[in-house]
């Protein structure tokens, strides 16, 4: 089963309340068979680019068996991360599709069947507190049981807007704080000494350093766990925050990582060394949700509340939507990523 054909596009879908619209790159890959695939990346690519990057990726893909994912993941072409995940996402499509069964079962089978959600909470340009505690409030009511709260970059606006959401929504939701990488660490120490009371099951990225001896001097002045996305690159970068000590939780975005295999190896590494590990991802118009999905359904890991922006899009580029219950969402069964796009959606979300 080789590969033959490459299509890419450009979708752009608006998300409310903001009304700042998503978009993301689309990647379509056919083999010989008859058989397609489908990936999907953010990225920051303009229309005119499509047709020469096409042109520099076809000839490194075309004839190359889709199952040879590893060796996939090193051609030079394919050196930026979103792209190589999005290549590699719709290969994996591609192979379940040959071989009729869901991704997950070719990453070792479906050890659970649904997959707990963490949402953030946003409220669009306002950033009114009573308006994002409202949001952390019905969204609990719905079942989003792990909710992440992002900083507006003033500790003790942050720290309210905690307190209040807290008191609204007691213990139905686990909440996260994401500092966004945003405090120098003496800040980061105060805040987080004042955070110790609210219970949280970790604070995300709180130096405006990536240096781990920083942050693992951070864990050790505070009893709030620790977590660390924007670092992390690949399973060496977990490695280095096992031997560093720095954090509790690692926040694997498979997209920030190069992929579905590397994301499964920071988590190995993250589950021998006895830390937590989640996945991260911002965004998405269904495509990458569905490999999340088939992946958090396969590496046990990837127990906690794994992070999903699919909600908050107007609409998808799927035949049928992903329906989230009680916080969580029905892994597909389908072969491949488990899911079918709309190629007229394609189509009328497309940017030329």
């Amino acid at each position: 089963m080789t590969i033959n054909d490459l299509e890419l596009s450009l979708i752009e879908i608006d998300r409310p309340p903001s009304g700042e619209p998503v978009r993301s790159l689309l990647v379509r890959l056919s083999g010989d068979s008859g058989f397609e695939g489908w990936g999907e990346s953010t990225t920051a690519w303009r229309p005119a680019e499509l047709s020469a990057r096409r042109d520099v990726l076809m000839p490194a893909l075309a004839g190359r068996s889709v199952f040879d994912i590893e060796d996939l993941l090193d051609l030079e072409v394919l050196s930026d991360p979103a792209l190589r995940a999005a290549i590699e996402m719709a290969s994996w499509d591609l192979a379940g599709r040959v071989v009729g069964q869901p991704v997950c079962h070719l990453f070792g089978g479906g050890y659970r069947r649904q997959v707990p959600l963490a949402v953030r909470l946003e409220c669009g340009a306002s950033g009114c507190p009573d308006d994002l505690v409202q949001l952390a409030r019905e969204l609990a009511e719905q079942g989003f049981h792990c909710q992440i709260v992002v900083s507006s970059g003033q500790p003790q606006c942050d720290l309210e807007t905690i307190r209040t959401i807290r008191e609204s929504v007691g213990d139905r939701a686990e909440l996260r704080y994401d500092a966004m990488a945003r405090f120098d660490p003496e800040t980061a120490r105060e805040l987080c000494g004042e955070l110790e009371v609210h219970g949280l099951q970790f604070v995300l990225d709180p130096l405006d350093t990536g240096d781990l001896h920083s942050i693992a001097a951070l864990r050790r002045q505070t009893s709030v766990p620790l977590a660390i996305w924007r670092d992390v690159h690949d399973s060496s970068d977990v490695l280095a925050v096992v031997r560093s000590g720095a954090a509790a939780f690692v926040v694997v975005d498979p997209q920030q990582v190069g992929g579905m295999v590397p994301a499964r190896k920071c988590a190995a590494v993250a589950e021998a060394a006895g830390i937590g590990a989640v996945l991260g991802g911002g965004p998405s118009l269904g495509i990458a949700t569905a490999a999340m999905l088939q992946l958090a359904a396969a590496i046990p890991a990837f127990a906690s509340g794994n992070e999903c922006g699919y909600r908050q899009l107007q609409d998808d580029v799927l035949s049928e939507p992903l329906e989230s219950v009680d916080g969580m969402i029905t892994v597909p069964t389908a072969p491949g990523l488990g899911i079918e796009v709309d190629r007229a959606k394609v189509e009328r979300y497309q940017v030329t």
